[in-house]
């Protein structure tokens, strides 16, 4: 059979699968199957001229389509190009992967890109023309973003019609930064699908700030968190602006009374209330939410109570809240009956957070717990007046008591992602090679001080579990440079703690910097062994740490000072130094003090560093926590 008939045979059978004439041709959409064999070198070329076809059809209309006319197998393909990119985490490797294919795919790749975190302002514009689709975008980072910067990205998107992101903008981080009214009421106006916004840490936000954030009518989640010159005027513009549709409000550290908690009272669909340190607010303020709130699931006033006994007034209006799911009173007082009230009125509760709380005892935690089925989380920290009886009522078994026996059964979980076995003292890498060997999908392994792995574990792990992304072996002694070496080989690893282990050197932190390449919070403390050759590797491998903990790290002057100069994002812990000086202190900050976040050093370097420097390092939204 010639090659034109092979073709014309196949093109009749697709036109009698989908059982269309030649008129019908143009509005054909190929099934995926079909295109394998139009694809082929022997039928392209008779693809589009289907005279056989048509001569079957008896018909002398056209089957080729106008040239101006895309074909629809193409619409197709980059549906499903669209389909499949969608599947893919913005954050992952495969992202990057993606747009390296090629041209289309990196086209697809700016269509459908939904999460964006800014480092720099200065790039918005170019990147949110790049991105048009965005629906999450993070200015937290970003310093010096004021109204002036809104207003030129603004205008700067509408001179090259690039307003999609505006219409498409979901959500919208601003923590900690120099908005005023203006730049937000711009905003606001500009983006009118916005649901979420995080103004915490903000100065400057105020009363008319609130009010211009009132304008986004659809707003569904707001935080205030320490947005400490909001008054309740601030808080009722924005309850009665976004009163149909607000879900979660946070307002904690706020100098609001209980006038605001009746203006909070009238949002309808409220589900989520923090009030963390609001010491005005009292017990009448927060009866209103009984009756104004009926969907309200969790409430936290923690340290709002810290110098008064929480009452039972109180707790015995949060019984007509159904939904509630979650209380937090962090820093009350309790009384004896508090807690009976408590598990009398609120019989959905999961989750309860007794943090610091004077008056909790034995009894009536013990009586707390019992015959409630449904409560899943307690937090009892510094609770000084429990003892284990208190505890044992919670749970029967504890995880000490886990051994490679244990890990053999957990091993049958093939779909577990996260495994927290901190102080199993008894498992061993007979009980890694269990997890290794069936649990493929695992996201994040806690070996906190246990002393029995060694190397060999390390090896399972490495091969079997190549997903994992946050590893804790601190305080596990027996790794070695070898165990390192295999660490290495873990490609998606992000989060690595390694402190304490006394056997590691520079060869090991090297192995780990090459391999590791996303390596992105690094804890090395107490690591005493790893000298300047070690750090080196980590200052030119790992570029994109945001977080290192180098306390008690034998690192030099002029290392350090190269480790924090190449280091962008960065967070650092740099207490107890032993081998620099205050000029390598101040040489290191200064060459990091345009990207550095936080850095954690000697309370005693406070009166050493220049003053030049630390101003300098205020200037650009640097935090600094004395030890």
């Amino acid at each position: 059979m010639k090659r034109e008939d092979v073709g014309s045979l196949l093109i009749r059978r697709r036109l009698k699968e989908v059982k269309l004439g030649a008129r019908d041709w143009g509005s054909v959409i190929l099934h995926p199957s079909s295109m394998s064999s139009i694809n082929s070198p022997y039928i392209q070329p008779w693809y589009w001229n289907a005279k056989a076809v048509i001569a079957d059809t008896k018909t002398d209309y056209i089957s080729r389509p106008p040239p101006s006319t895309i074909p629809r197998w193409k619409v197709a393909i980059k549906d499903l190009l669209l389909r499949v990119r969608g599947k893919i985490d913005d954050g992952d490797e495969e992202s990057k992967t993606w747009r390296l294919v090629c041209r289309e795919f990196l086209r697809v790749d700016s269509l459908s890109r939904s999460a964006l975190r800014l480092l720099r302002v200065e790039f918005a514009s170019r990147l949110l023309l790049k991105y048009p689709n965005v629906k999450v975008l993070d200015l937290s980072v970003c310093s010096r973003v004021h109204d002036a910067t809104i207003s030129t990205l603004l205008s700067q998107s509408r001179s090259s019609n690039s307003l999609g992101w505006t219409r498409s903008l979901k959500i919208l981080n601003l923590s900690a930064s120099g908005l005023r009214y203006k730049g937000l009421e711009m905003l606001a106006r500009a983006c009118p699908g916005l649901e979420s916004v995080d103004v915490s840490y903000c100065c400057e936000f105020g009363d008319w700030e609130a009010a211009a954030l009132s304008t986004a009518g659809g707003l569904k989640e707001v935080k205030m968190d320490r947005c400490l010159n909001v008054t309740d005027v601030g808080l009722a513009k924005i309850a009665i602006g976004c009163c149909q549709h607000l879900k979660f409000l946070d307002v904690s550290y706020l100098k609001v009374t209980s006038d605001s908690i009746y203006s909070i009272a009238t949002l309808p669909l409220l589900e989520e209330l923090a009030m963390v340190a609001c010491p005005i607010v009292d017990d009448v303020g927060l009866q209103f939410l009984e009756n104004g709130c009926p969907l309200l699931q969790v409430i936290d006033i923690s340290a709002g109570y810290c110098f008064q006994e929480l009452s039972s007034a109180l707790l015995y209006h949060l019984k007509d809240l159904k939904n509630l799911e979650k209380l937090v009173v962090d820093g009350a007082r309790i009384a004896d009956s508090s807690l009976e009230i408590i598990s009398t009125n609120c019989k959905f509760l999961v989750e309860i957070g007794l943090s610091k709380c004077a008056g909790v005892t034995n009894m009536n935690i013990i009586q707390f717990v019992s015959g409630w089925v449904d409560l899943k989380s307690i937090n009892l920290t510094c609770c000084r007046s429990i003892s284990d009886a208190a505890i044992s009522a919670i749970a029967d078994s504890y995880c000490c008591g886990v051994n490679d026996k244990g890990l053999e059964y957990l091993s049958r979980c093939s779909e577990l992602l996260c495994l927290k076995l901190g102080l199993c003292t008894d498992i061993s890498d007979k009980g890694l090679f269990f997890i290794a060997s069936n649990c493929a999908k695992l996201h994040e392994l806690d070996l906190y001080r246990c002393t029995s792995i060694r190397d060999d574990g390390l090896a399972a792990l490495s091969y079997g579990c190549k997903k994992l992304k946050k590893l804790n072996l601190s305080y596990c002694t027996g790794v070695t440079d070898r165990g390192m070496d295999y660490i290495g080989s873990m490609e998606e690893l992000s989060d690595l703690e390694l402190r304490g282990l006394m056997n590691i050197t520079s060869v090991g932190l090297t192995a780990v910097a090459a391999g590791c390449k996303r390596l992105a919070d690094l804890d090395l403390k107490h690591c005493v062994n790893i000298d300047d050759s070690g750090f080196l590797a980590l200052a030119f491998f790992s570029r994109n740490l945001r977080q290192i903990n180098l306390s008690f790290c034998a690192v030099s002057d002029t290392v350090l000072c190269m480790v924090m100069g190449n280091l962008t994002r960065l967070q650092a812990k740099l207490v107890h130094l032993t081998n620099c000086t205050v000029e390598g202190f101040e040489l290191a900050l200064r060459n990091c003090c345009f990207w550095i976040k936080k850095v954690k050093l000697l309370a005693p370097l406070r009166f050493l560093l220049s003053s030049e420097t630390l101003e300098t390092l205020h200037a650009r939204g640097c935090k600094i926590r004395w030890d």
